[in-house]
């Protein structure tokens, strides 16, 4: 059972929390401990109230998930895990989660709290509105950034990285919005009835659009935030972000992945190359005068 209720809460969709560090490296902050520790605590509440949304929403879509193809196995809508405790677990963990994160820090707190409600008005309501949808899901991943911003003193974030989280945020939703259709074909309305309202030409190109736009606005902010070295050296790794969007396009159109984000991040090799060899060059380009004080002692 507490099996089942650890597959409920979805610890792959967890590298999405994983956003909350970016203040932190790009605060140059990274290898100052307190800083660190208190991004890491951070880390692990934002996964737990991640997770307890997500039994939340599989309680509510349980009677849909049980038409989804591949919904359908898991644990509440399959059964494995019991509805009771599915939902005690669901009222108890805010009501742990929420003072904890106001213990670690008031604005954290105040983020949590928001983030919950949101998702909750998105369980129940949100997600049934056409593109407001897709931007409550991308609002969720800058409530995520916003998280390791006020977790530690920042003085060199820039807010371009909040526009960047944005738009690659709605590419992912726009994008799995076009595979979930493709995905179940004329089931949509059994499943997910907000499908009916989108249509693969559209989607199209929402993804058109904001897939330009990621890109001219992380390369904008390569050479144009105040924080990063004068040597623009952080505009390398432009084309290894522009490699990982097309890659992804790539498994979208050609694959048909795209449904789960997650699965992508966590399966293909060449996309796990290149989040690896950015993060390798970011960090190196921001670091870059504490790297060459460091070998030059």
């Amino acid at each position: 059972m507490l099996l089942a209720l650890l597959k409920t809460m979805r610890p792959k969709q967890w590298t999405k929390n994983l956003f909350i560090f970016g203040a932190l490296v790009f605060d140059l902050k990274l290898f100052q401990m307190p800083s660190l520790i208190r991004t890491l605590i951070g880390f692990i509440l934002l996964c737990l109230v991640s997770g307890t949304v997500y039994i939340i929403n599989d309680l509510v879509d349980r009677e849909k998930d049980r038409a989804h193809p591949q919904k359908k196995y898991r644990p509440i809508a399959s059964g494995e895990l019991n509805q009771g405790l599915a939902t005690a677990c669901a009222f108890i963990f805010p009501l742990v989660l929420l003072p904890l994160s106001f213990w670690l820090n008031v604005g954290f707190g105040i983020l949590m709290t928001f983030y919950l409600g949101l998702q909750l008005a998105y369980s129940f309501k949100l997600k049934q509105l056409v593109i407001i949808d897709v931007m409550t899901i991308a609002a969720g991943f800058v409530i995520r950034v916003g998280a390791g911003v006020v977790l530690i003193e920042v003085t060199r974030f820039s807010p371009w990285l909040y526009v960047c989280m944005t738009l690659l945020a709605l590419f992912l939703g726009f994008s799995k919005r076009r595979q979930e259709i493709i995905n179940l074909q004329e089931d949509t309305k059994k499943t997910r009835s907000i499908l009916s309202d989108y249509s693969i030409p559209f989607l199209d190109t929402m993804i058109i659009i904001v897939t330009t736009n990621t890109i001219m606005a992380y390369a904008l902010y390569t050479f144009s935030a105040p924080h990063l070295p004068d040597n623009h050296a952080m505009m390398l790794t432009i084309p290894i972000v522009m490699y990982a969007i097309f890659r992804y396009l790539y498994l979208m159109y050609i694959q048909h992945y795209g449904e789960d984000p997650s699965e992508i991040l966590l399966q293909d090799r060449p996309f796990q190359v290149a989040i690896v060899l950015w993060g390798i060059s970011a960090i190196v380009a921001v670091y870059w005068g504490s790297i060459a004080r460091l070998l030059s002692r």
